[in-house]
């Protein structure tokens, strides 16, 4: 059974966040659009205590189709790195790097003796994965090139960190070390049977959105099936090693399974762990047991 806290939570999360189904397409739109217009890019820092003591921040510009973004760098300060976490944020592809984010890479970042590279990629509806796909995926590359690399995101990051994995698998080279999914959005076709009926029981993410947000991201319907796009419906053989996360009550669980069915018959090394009754990205969530047994978990692969 879950823990009192993460029941508090999986009812206070969604409040706060002000989650609710969609309208129309046509107004979700419109809404996230003049968000975004109103939208503090810079680096989310507020809940880490002591950041601006603790850590330093180098940010990088990348160039994609549509122009220049950043990436992050977060280094501890007193360590000398000794790996590289590329971590690609999640936020259904139109929502930025969330202070959550920040706080789980910084506490990752002390605890592997790691620098931690944030990309602050184009959001959707105003782009679409063509925008930052290859810029993400250069950006990965050289790290790879430069030393060893974990490769991870949660939600909408997880699947775009997938995505990267692939583009670096076909393109050869020096390859991430390992893999870190948390509740990854890893098929934007909404394929998996039983979606319909897990968005019953979450009390976060809804179908309608998912729905829309894919279809924004894809920025057409003939790219939603593609590797880019929905990474979990491409061949899977000679991915890193991974471990993957994800809670039942999450809408995203039904693609998360039929992934981690996919790669039982492939040569991928995937270690699933599914949480019965747990909201999605739990192991972000603050102060919940079920968060610091994941956090164990990951430490013991990544380490």
């Amino acid at each position: 059974m879950p823990s009192p806290t993460h029941q508090l939570l999986a009812w206070g999360v969604p409040k706060l966040r002000k989650s609710r189904e969609l309208d129309t397409e046509e107004a979700e739109r419109a809404r996230v659009e003049r968000w975004h217009a109103g939208l503090d890019r810079t680096l989310p820092t507020r809940i880490v205590p002591f950041f601006a003591r603790r850590y330093d921040v180098t940010t990088e510009t990348l160039t994609g189709p549509a122009g220049d973004f950043p990436s992050h760098v977060v280094t501890p300060r007193g360590i000398t790195p000794e790996r590289t976490v590329v971590w690609v944020h999640g936020g259904g592809f139109m929502a930025p790097i969330d202070p959550f984010h920040v706080r789980y890479v910084a506490r990752l970042a002390r605890a592997l003796r790691a620098r931690i590279v944030l990309p602050d990629y184009p959001l959707a509806p105003e782009h679409t994965w063509r925008d930052s796909h290859d810029a993400l995926v250069d950006l990965a590359a050289r790290w790879c090139a430069d030393g060893p690399v974990v490769l991870g995101g949660d939600s909408a990051g997880g699947g775009l960190a997938m995505a990267i994995a692939l583009a670096l698998r076909d393109r050869g080279g020096p390859q991430p070390e390992r893999m870190l999914l948390l509740s990854p959005w890893i098929d934007l076709t909404t394929s998996a049977p039983d979606t319909a009926a897990f968005a019953e029981r979450d009390p976060w993410l809804f179908l309608g959105k998912l729905h829309a947000y894919a279809s924004w991201w894809a920025g057409r319907d003939e790219d939603l099936g593609r590797p880019e796009v929905s990474p979990g419906l491409a061949p899977l053989d000679g991915l890193p090693p991974a471990l993957m996360f994800c809670g039942t009550r999450d809408l995203l669980a039904p693609g998360v399974r039929m992934l981690a069915d996919r790669a039982l018959s492939s040569t991928w090394e995937l270690t699933y762990v599914e949480a019965p009754d747990l909201i999605h990205v739990y192991p972000l969530l603050p102060l919940v047991p079920e968060a610091r047994r994941a956090w164990k978990q990951t430490l013991e692969f990544l380490r």
